[in-house]
């Protein structure tokens, strides 16, 4: 059922302990930690901890949800010292533009500089 932990799913695995990963961030509806293929110096990433497929599915079920994580993106780069210099914030929605994790989760980037168009 969509809002409740999937066992199947990665990122629910990381919420409830069950796999090992580097949180620097928890909210009470948040879980933040270091992606383990880091595409920036950077690369956090920021997962409610309700479970949706995807960032659209979370944003028309759970928009509270969807703006806890957005509010975490924000505190992670200013924790992280990259609000400054700047950030980015990606929703991969689907295969076809790279989501690998079905689970909504954002990619907070920075400490380089980000081209844009991206890839």
């Amino acid at each position: 059922m969509a809002g409740e932990p999937q066992a199947d799913c990665l990122f629910c695995k990381i919420v409830k302990g069950e796999v090992p990963a580097t949180v620097v961030h928890e909210t009470e509806t948040t879980y933040a930690f270091r992606d383990i293929n880091p595409q920036a110096p950077t690369h956090v990433l920021v997962i409610p901890k309700v479970h949706y497929p995807d960032a659209a599915t979370l944003a028309a079920a759970d928009p509270q949800a969807a703006a806890d994580m957005l509010t975490a993106a924000g505190e992670i780069a200013a924790q992280e010292k990259i609000d400054g210099t700047g950030f980015r914030i990606v929703l991969n929605t689907g295969a076809g533009a790279g989501q690998t994790v079905f689970h909504a989760h954002a990619h907070v980037l920075g400490g380089r500089g980000l081209q844009w168009p991206p890839g």
